[in-house]
């Protein structure tokens, strides 16, 4: 599911906290971004039609979606964009700018060794 900006700010809060009531979301953005209750409100209701949050009872809000299923989502979509659907590509472009540590090239060798 494609989320932009300012949903993935609401929904960073629910996968934080949990479930939180609108007016919870609206102190914690303003106190993040500055933003105003009417604006979180706003990106709270379309978040409500694209199905990635759920409101319950009278103003709480749960979130439907795990933030693994977005990251998910944004790596196929780079990967298909930028990287004509490869994920060696992608990988070789990522890691040739990045130094690893011996821990993280260790889960990338298991990671590796799972998709055979």
């Amino acid at each position: 599911m494609k989320l932009f900006d300012s949903e993935l700010k609401v929904m960073e809060a629910l996968w934080k906290d949990g479930d939180l009531t609108a007016g919870q979301l609206a102190k914690i953005l303003n106190g993040q971004t500055g933003w105003n209750p009417n604006t979180t409100y706003t990106v709270i209701v379309r978040l409500v039609e694209k199905g990635a949050i759920e409101r319950y009872g009278k103003f709480s809000c749960k979130a439907l979606i795990t933030k693994e299923q977005v990251q998910q989502y944004e790596a196929t979509e780079i990967v298909g964009k930028l990287f004509d659907g490869s994920a060696e590509v992608f990988l070789s472009a990522f890691l040739s700018g990045n130094k690893l540590d011996e821990s993280e090239i260790e889960r990338l060798k298991q990671l590796v060794e799972k998709l055979k």
